[in-house]
């Protein structure tokens, strides 16, 4: 089985509110299967409002990457500063673009960002379903440690992982 070939045209650069419609959709669209998965349409990711995401865009605490392609936003991740840390959430990747990088090179810009900040983050962590054997791959593979596993239904559990920055 060949990998798809990665979307060299893919550009990225931090989200503002005007993209908070694009990114709402994307949401929507990245995390539906999951919800299926799940049995659960009622996931955070697919039940947050629009006027939430627009209000998060404009939040000094909260950078969202977006990778965009032409006019359109494929793909997005949160980063917040807390504390010492920082969070990394809503990895979000349009379904008919999946498998060509895109998630990673979120994921390393969100943290090359996170280095660039006045106050460097001594840490990120994330929260992912432990199901996704993929999913779990790319995060080791960028140094992401599971620190725990907490069980939220008879047919969920979250992996919850670390990075050290320092």
């Amino acid at each position: 089985m060949s990998t798809p070939a990665t979307v060299p045209d893919v550009t990225l650069r931090p989200a503002v509110p005007d993209d908070s419609g694009e990114l709402f959709t994307l949401q929507r669209a990245a995390f539906v299967d999951e919800a299926q998965t799940f049995g659960d349409p009622f996931t955070v990711a697919l039940t947050e409002s629009l006027e939430r995401i627009h209000t998060l865009l404009g939040d000094p605490d909260t950078l969202v990457v977006c990778a965009v392609a032409g006019p359109r936003p494929v793909g997005a991740v949160r980063l917040r500063a807390l504390g010492t840390g920082a969070v990394l959430s809503r990895l979000a990747v349009a379904p008919d673009l999946r498998g060509r990088g895109i998630a990673r090179r979120l994921l390393e810009e969100a943290e090359r960002r996170a280095r660039g900040l006045e106050t460097a983050p001594a840490s990120l962590t994330l929260s992912a379903g432990a199901h996704d054997a993929a999913l779990m791959r790319l995060f080791r593979s960028l140094g992401f440690a599971e620190t725990s596993r907490e069980r939220l239904a008879e047919h969920l559990v979250m992996a919850h992982m670390r990075k050290e920055l320092r």
